[in-house]
């Protein structure tokens, strides 16, 4: 995986010619392609439905506090669904804002660029546009990250057709569709809404040079993100990766999708309930919103500038079900799959891991079927591994979601503590493990397991520790 970049026979990485030419670039060392190189965590950023207060989210999050709620972003009322997970009254930080770089950005977008600046801070490193920064080789920054698709001009869209309807062909006028359409296009708007947009300004923001990817695999998307730039580190092509997700789809063709294959809870008269992980009475996911980004840096190179690394990803499995475009294979293969790459790539043992952190989305195919698959990898230890789903309390993030999990844990890793699944009481003889069930839980955490299985099979795990040097 060499991005362009040519590699000597010595493993010096060596610049294209022309990018020499174009410019003096600060030497940071020679970067060697090793699969051991150790990947650290040193810097974090949420924006959640919660707020997007690193260590006031994660209070929250302890509390079982709920960020579900009736739905405000469009009128929903005639829908099955009618409530969301929100992120509520966001808005940009001022530098942000005010950037000519970043106008008419989408939601997504705009949580993106909030979540990288929080995650690049926390790390500790030069902001943008100071001495200290242009001391940083922007070919040695990268970003990658799991981001949908911005949300449609739905407004704009829906007037379109209407005008162009002609009653007595019962069918839309297709060249006075196009000429209504042309008058109202907005060129911003319409590329803002490519999967692509939130990692292409990240590259802006942050001068990122290097590796700079989108990928979009439903809810293991920005799990795959972390899993792929952790690699794209450990082979040399970055030493700095600005990683995570984001998402935003509550808006009416979103809900309208999910809730047409009955995949969304209905439990109008108590939305802050109505996502019940591995709950015998669960009836569907909640559709939240928001991005998670971390900061994963080469350990050699974050040493080198004397930053506090929170923890390390030691390991990742990705795999698909090739089984249905909706469904998880009812054995749970992929997920196995997965997880069995995972503690094969950190060089570790089921009986190793002290927490997972599940993918738990509160449908009752996905619970059953993630519980089934850490039966059969975990065996008779299965029982006495602590488990929680956090989308109980933040909702259903997609592409986001697990970058959110992801920054959990490590914080689960530093305060020694699970959060818990809110809403559960009820048992369901499926799923019988330990699911920290409404109370966050003190444990000695050393080793953790985050999970994601996307819509469609594909299956990403991740295995992070606890930083010893």
């Amino acid at each position: 995986m060499s991005f362009g970049i040519k590699v000597d026979a010595t493993g010096n990485i060596q610049r294209p010619s022309s990018a020499r030419a174009a410019e003096q670039k600060p030497e940071t060392g020679n970067r060697r392609r090793d699969a051991r190189r150790r990947v650290a965590i040193t810097g974090m950023g949420w924006v959640t439905p919660l707020g997007w207060d690193l260590e006031g989210v994660w209070k929250k999050l302890l509390a079982g506090e709920s960020g579900i709620a009736a739905t405000t972003l469009f009128d929903a009322r005639s829908f099955p669904t009618t409530f969301s997970a929100e992120v509520k009254n966001h808005t940009l930080p001022k530098n942000l804002a005010a950037s000519p770089k970043h106008q008419h950005i989408s939601r997504a977008t705009g949580f993106a660029l909030h979540a990288a600046q929080e995650a690049w801070r926390h790390a500790g490193l030069p902001q943008p546009g100071t001495p200290q920064y242009a001391k940083l080789d922007p070919y040695a920054i990268g970003a990658y990250l799991g981001s949908g698709e911005g949300s449609l001009d739905f407004d704009t869209f829906s007037r379109t057709a209407l005008l162009a309807w002609e009653e007595q062909a019962g069918a839309v006028n297709l060249r006075v569709w196009g000429e209504r359409a042309l008058q109202s296009f907005h060129t911003w708007r319409e590329i803002e809404q490519e999967p692509c947009m939130p990692a292409a300004h990240l590259s802006l923001e942050f001068n990122a040079r290097g590796p700079v990817l989108n990928c979009l695999t439903a809810c293991a998307a920005s799990t795959q993100a972390l899993g792929e730039a952790m690699q794209i580190i450990r082979h040399g092509d970055a030493e700095i990766m600005i990683s995570g997700g984001a998402h935003s789809m509550i808006h009416p063709f979103g809900v309208t999708g999910f809730n047409r294959l009955t995949a969304l809870s209905t439990f109008n008269d108590n939305p802050r309930r109505a996502c019940r992980p591995f709950d015998a009475t669960r009836d569907g996911f909640v559709l939240g919103e928001g991005a998670g980004v971390l900061i994963l840096e080469n350990l050699d190179h974050a040493r080198r500038r004397g930053a506090t690394v929170w923890a390390e990803i030691v390991g990742y499995g990705s795999s698909a079900d090739a089984y249905r475009v909706t469904d998880q294979h009812p054995e749970g293969r992929g997920a196995v799959a997965a997880i069995e790459a995972a503690l094969r790539d950190a060089g570790l043992t089921a009986a190793q891991i002290d927490y997972i952190n599940a993918h738990g989305t509160g449908t009752k195919e996905n619970d059953s079927t993630e519980t089934l698959a850490i039966k059969r990898i975990f065996g008779a230890r299965a029982k006495e591994t602590p488990i929680s789903s956090i989308k109980s309390m933040l909702g259903h993030l997609i592409a986001a979601a697990g970058a959110v999990e992801a920054i959990t844990c490590v914080l689960a890793l530093r305060d020694q503590i699970l959060p818990p699944t809110a809403n559960y009481s009820v048992r369901d003889v499926e799923c019988d493990l330990d699911y920290v069930p409404n109370q966050a839980r003190r444990a000695r955490v050393d080793v953790v397991m985050s999970n994601s299985f996307g819509f469609g099979g594909q299956n990403d795990t991740l295995i992070l520790r606890k930083f010893s040097v």
